[in-house]
């Protein structure tokens, strides 16, 4: 999900491998450095996996072994939250669907509207037409939908007035690069300038929220897991989008299908245990003032959250993230010092960590903030408000660690 700053307070702590302990700084200058010879391996403990806001989804795992109700998770990881409905729809950006055009498998029933002037009409289902395998909205940069479909290679069918949708009442199996996977809802074709590119074709799904739900709750936890906490999971991920609906990411969809909002799978991710998960919770999300709240969740919060940007993403202690089946609470790995300076080769030889500021709670006083990578010819900061300075975040995401509240350590 979106990661959001978080609350700042100063504080080092690095531990080497001799016992020593580095004490508390507050800015590069003063900040006890951790000097890295050459061809060092530096040890890296963790807690958590992500960015720590909002609910704990191993937690709430582990709330529910403890017997906590679903209401009772999303109160405990949203405190000052209320309980409230939303019914609609949203729409879904298909990620995957990256060759310029929306093709389908043909089945009964399979009708064709156009986004241009309003119509809707059924696909032939007898002549040349009606033994097609597949259809596919289609265009040159820019143009309106051209309808097309395959029997022994493609045929042009119409030509709509503007972009072009998939309706049928059975779930639409859309074809990716990796396969097919079914959809509820409509599929739509549209023409999409995001980001300055020049017009090119996108998928959108467009489904109830219901339906949505459904097909993000099994990508976002497992199956498996108890009653209360997939129920906490439908009621996070409904109210994540129903936010995402009053501030869309783009004018043709309100979210996306990965991590980077919630992951979602179609009717293809839907399982027993999940969608009865969402139907006992069905429209419930919780709610800020009156509006859909930020329900940001992460894999594991490490046994804090982590402070985020609106009043009820808070700062304090989970005693339910910690239990023997999560992997993720506690870690460890390791990295060269030559995997730091391939990722920023602008330090040249890397001789030096310093943790400049972390946000103060839990071990190691809690999660880095700022932290400055120290080279023979220069330095790389993060979390400073420098316009070139990058999040704490690409330090985790560039060396594959799980979350930002670590501990570095070098032998010898």
């Amino acid at each position: 999900m979106p990661t959001r700053p978080i609350r700042t307070s100063s504080v080092l702590v690095v531990t080497l491998a001799s016992g020593l302990v580095l004490g508390p700084a507050t800015d590069p200058a003063s900040a006890a450095v951790l000097h890295v010879p050459r061809h060092a391996t530096i040890t890296i403990d963790g807690h958590g996996y992500g960015h720590g806001h909002g609910m704990s989804q191993y937690g709430a795992e582990g709330a529910a072994r403890k017997g906590l109700s679903a209401n009772q998770i999303v109160r405990f990881y949203y405190p000052h939250t209320r309980a409230g409905t939303f019914k609609g729809k949203v729409r879904v950006l298909i990620s995957a669907d990256t060759d310029q055009n929306t093709t389908v498998v043909n089945q009964p029933g399979l009708k064709v509207h156009d986004l241009g002037n309003g119509s809707t009409v059924a696909l032939p289902r007898t002549g040349r037409a009606g033994q097609a395998t597949r259809w596919r909205f289609s265009s040159k940069s820019g143009k309106p939908a051209q309808v097309s479909y395959r029997t022994d290679s493609w045929h042009l069918w119409r030509t709509l007035e503007g972009d072009g949708e998939f309706r049928a009442t059975r779930p639409i199996r859309l074809v990716l690069p990796a396969g097919t996977v079914a959809y509820r809802g409509t599929l739509q074709s549209r023409t999409s300038t995001r980001g300055g590119s020049k017009a090119h074709r996108i998928t959108v799904n467009r489904v109830s929220m219901e339906d949505y739900v459904r097909a993000v709750v099994p990508r976002e936890a497992f199956p498996s897991w108890h009653q209360a906490a997939l129920r906490a999971q439908a009621i996070a991920a409904r109210s994540y989008a129903a936010f995402e609906v009053g501030q869309p990411l783009s004018p043709l969809y309100q979210l996306c299908d990965t991590t980077d909002c919630q992951v979602y799978g179609g009717v293809s991710a839907e399982t027993a245990t999940t969608n009865r998960a969402t139907t006992k919770t069905a429209g419930q999300i919780r709610t800020y003032r009156g509006k859909p709240a930020f329900t940001q969740f992460s894999s594991s919060n490490g046994g804090w959250l982590a402070k985020g940007s609106q009043p009820y993403l808070v700062a304090k202690k989970d005693p339910y993230d910690r239990w023997s089946g999560n992997p993720n609470h506690t870690w460890r790995t390791t990295v060269s010092d030559a995997q730091i300076e391939k990722a920023w080769p602008s330090l040249g030889n890397l001789t030096g960590i310093s943790v400049d500021r972390r946000d103060g709670h839990g071990q190691w006083n809690g999660r880095i903030l700022r932290m400055t990578l120290i080279g023979s010819r220069g330095s790389v900061r993060f979390g400073y408000a420098d316009t070139d300075s990058p999040p704490v975040d690409d330090f985790r995401f560039l060396l594959g660690l799980r979350s930002t509240w670590i501990n570095l350590s070098i032998a010898g």
